[in-house]
């Protein structure tokens, strides 16, 4: 990344309300009111640490209370170090910005911890303006210091020194989904890789649905699929997960944070958080490995801006799926499988939360596409020359379609926000 080039900021969201009801407005952050930190945080495998306690308590008392509940599993890095093994947070060294903070690449080695391996990390900077950064950094302690998964993103360690807040997270070489889908300069994702991408994605969802106590992780975007050198997928940033509801409730009912384009139609509307509030993610984000366009795209027409919307019409047969799929492809992808991924997204993104496949049968229905051969350019179903988009969004021969694709800088570890 050039040290000249402009920090990628996400998109956030303003969240109102009026009259009892949560309106979306313009984009930027909320600040939560102090009663929402004295509220107590589910942690199912340890005592409780509470966010009204652990917010007044000084840097030290949270290190402490932290290291008793986490003991060797998570490392507690000192500013020190972790400013020597970026270089004093250099912006050569800056992998990208988000509403957290800054993230940093750094190296440390065998002699820092022991136990510890030589190795990349990423360095995730609170930007220490208020309580939320603090909740979310808390969060993510929380729930990654006890959550170990393949395809959710490993937490070394934290720091905790007077009002900074850091995070170590294992160095993800291929960075973000996002990276690699909308970037212009990259090489496209060939079809088994998406495929490859999708299944380990559902995999890291359909573990946090399926423990003991379920978690919804609420942030469920292509910028927080991190990718390691072999393009296996991980969910990264767990600021915004939440215990899932207990006893007999159906649902949380939350402030609406996440990002616009992804977020559930019913959480947007209600505040009500279900694990299939995720699964609508989960679809949106299928749309977009089929397409190749962003959940929400402002340069294009006022018709094809919202994917969702602009895409449900097509994806009912072969015949009007092709039209949408995504032109970096050129036919190399298989003509089933995408039929059943435009299938399944559909059922993920249906504006009935009951109508949602639950994530294990979503994960056993990508994994039987694996072994698909069937390319359309092979098949007949893909044209001689290369389409281009039309007025409609349909494929018409010789037609350029001038609207690039909307470029930002993406971060492997920092989120967008709204709320």
């Amino acid at each position: 990344m050039s040290r000249d080039s402009k920090s990628w900021r996400p998109f956030t969201a303003n969240c109102c309300s009026i009259e009892g009801q949560t309106v979306l407005g313009n984009f930027s952050r909320c600040r939560p009111s102090r009663l929402e930190f004295s509220k107590r945080i589910e942690l199912p495998s340890f005592r409780r640490l509470s966010f009204s306690d652990l917010s007044s308590s000084s840097s030290t008392r949270i290190t402490e209370d932290l290291a008793h509940s986490f003991g060797s599993d998570l490392h507690v890095f000192q500013l020190s170090e972790l400013r020597a093994i970026t270089q004093n947070f250099s912006s050569n060294f800056l992998l990208g910005e988000g509403g957290f903070g800054t993230v940093h690449k750094g190296y440390i080695d065998e002699n820092l911890r022991q136990g510890l391996k030589a190795q990349a990390v990423a360095v995730k900077l609170l930007d220490s303006e208020g309580l939320q950064g603090h909740r979310e950094w808390l969060a993510e302690v929380i729930f990654l210091g006890q959550l170990r998964h393949p395809h959710l993103v490993r937490l070394i360690g934290y720091c905790c020194e007077d009002e900074e807040r850091l995070l170590v997270y294992e160095f993800m070489p291929r960075g973000s989904l996002e990276n690699h889908l909308f970037r212009r300069i990259s090489v496209s994702l060939p079809w088994g890789t998406r495929l490859k991408i999708a299944i380990g994605a559902a995999k890291g969802l359909a573990f946090l649905h399926g423990a003991e106590k379920p978690v919804i992780y609420r942030d469920f975007k292509t910028s927080n699929v991190l990718l390691d050198s072999d393009f296996t997928a991980k969910l990264s940033d767990f600021g915004l997960a939440k215990m899932g509801p207990e006893g007999s409730n159906t649902h949380v009912t939350t402030r609406v944070m996440g990002t616009y384009g992804y977020a559930a139609p019913e959480y947007v509307t209600t505040g009500h958080l279900t694990t299939k509030s995720d699964v609508y993610s989960f679809g949106v984000v299928l749309l977009e490995l089929l397409t190749g366009r962003r959940s929400m795209d402002k340069t294009r027409p006022k018709s094809e801006q919202n994917l969702v919307d602009w895409a449900r019409p097509y994806l009912t047969s072969s015949r009007k799926l092709r039209c949408i799929m995504d032109t970096r492809l050129a036919g190399q992808y298989s003509v089933k499988g995408a039929r059943e991924i435009a299938s399944l997204a559909l059922q993920c993104v249906s504006p009935n939360p009951k109508d949602r496949p639950r994530m294990p049968a979503i994960v056993e229905t990508l994994e039987k596409l694996q072994n698909l051969r069937d390319m359309a350019v092979t098949c007949g179903q893909w044209p001689a020359a290369t389409p281009k988009s039309g007025r409609n969004g349909a494929n018409v021969k010789g037609r350029k379609d001038a609207r690039p694709a909307a470029y930002r800088k993406p971060s492997p570890v920092a989120p967008s926000r709204f709320g």
